[in-house]
């Protein structure tokens, strides 16, 4: 069973368009699917249509209680699917659904764990695509797994890999490298990329530097160490400086140290610079910390809608019922 998950957030202008094309597609698989819309608080009339959507066979319609943000909602979607493969897609049609058969095909003959893609000739300005490459490096740094684009949503993965994604309940991850913790073998494919079909981006630059953070903090401790080697090597610098400037003085006289005020000016604000930085990234280690040990709900399912059977009202959250 094939199970399609679409995490949908103001997107009224694409859906219907989305719905034709993936319809076809799904169907000519030839095999038993499911596709999953993950209504993220959309503020437009998104739910409205996916409402209408979940009366036909094959269709769920997963509604949460607000905007999570997209990798919840994606886990949301894992967490009410029943597929043994699971694809993940945008719903703004700039992954073409028409690409799904071919990550089915690759993960079947070559026996992966995870399929990921390569956007070809990506139709995104150089405002994503420089964010995205950094990401990637990032990316391939901290997982050591050498894959090409990490911020494609186009992607195929195991049930076996979903579910030990579901039990990690981490609050932030970042789950294109969160998968390759769990897979055994992981592959990229190139794939066609498309303009927006309409609307806007949902990642500004704010969310996009918030994505990285989450994937370094997620699998890195290396911004505290960063720190730790840093401190230790502007303490250094700062002894040093204080002898440059005690010989000085005892060669010189007092008047030529009173001249150089404005450097160690110059100084001490660039220590007192390094310290707040210190401290932000301390601060949001300890933060996430602490959004961990509260265990709130990374997610909250108000209703399931699907044909056939009445809205289910629940409660889920980081993949527990």
């Amino acid at each position: 069973m094939i199970s399609i998950i679409i995490p949908v957030f103001n997107e009224e202008e694409v859906l219907f368009h989305l719905m034709e094309r993936l319809r076809p597609v799904v169907q000519g698989l030839g095999r038993p699917y499911e596709i999953i819309f993950v209504d993220d608080g959309s503020r437009d009339k998104s739910l409205d249509i996916l409402k209408g959507f979940s009366s036909q066979p094959g269709v769920k319609v997963v509604e949460l209680t607000r905007n999570y943000g997209q990798h919840a909602a994606v886990f949301a979607g894992f967490s009410v699917s029943s597929g043994d493969m699971i694809v993940t897609m945008d719903a703004d049609l700039q992954n073409p659904p028409e690409e799904i058969p071919k990550l089915i095909r690759t993960m079947e003959e070559g026996g992966f764990d995870v399929v990921g893609t390569i956007r070809r000739e990506r139709k995104d300005s150089l405002f994503r695509t420089l964010p995205s490459k950094v990401i990637n490096m990032v990316a391939r740094r901290i997982t050591k797994v050498k894959m090409s684009d990490w911020g494609c949503m186009l992607r195929a993965y195991r049930r076996s890999v979903i579910d030990r994604m579901i039990n990690c309940h981490e609050q932030a991850t970042f789950i294109p490298a969160l998968a390759t913790y769990f897979a055994k073998n992981v592959t990229e494919i190139e794939v066609e990329h498309e303009e927006r079909f309409a609307g806007e981006s949902h990642y500004p630059l704010r969310k996009l530097i918030n994505l990285q953070f989450d994937l370094v903090s997620s699998f890195s401790d290396f911004p505290l160490k960063f720190i730790m080697y840093a401190g230790v090597l502007m303490a250094l610098l700062g002894v040093g400086f204080g002898g440059v400037l005690g010989v000085a003085r005892a060669v010189y006289g007092a008047k030529w140290a009173a001249e150089g005020v404005f450097t160690l000016f110059a100084v001490l604000f660039a220590f007192v610079g390094f310290q707040f930085l210190a401290l932000g990234i301390m601060g949001e280690y300890v933060g996430r910390i602490y959004r961990e040990v509260r265990r709130r709900p990374e997610f909250v399912i108000e209703k399931i809608y699907a044909a056939g059977q009445a809205p289910g009202i629940g409660f889920q959250a980081s993949g527990k019922e």
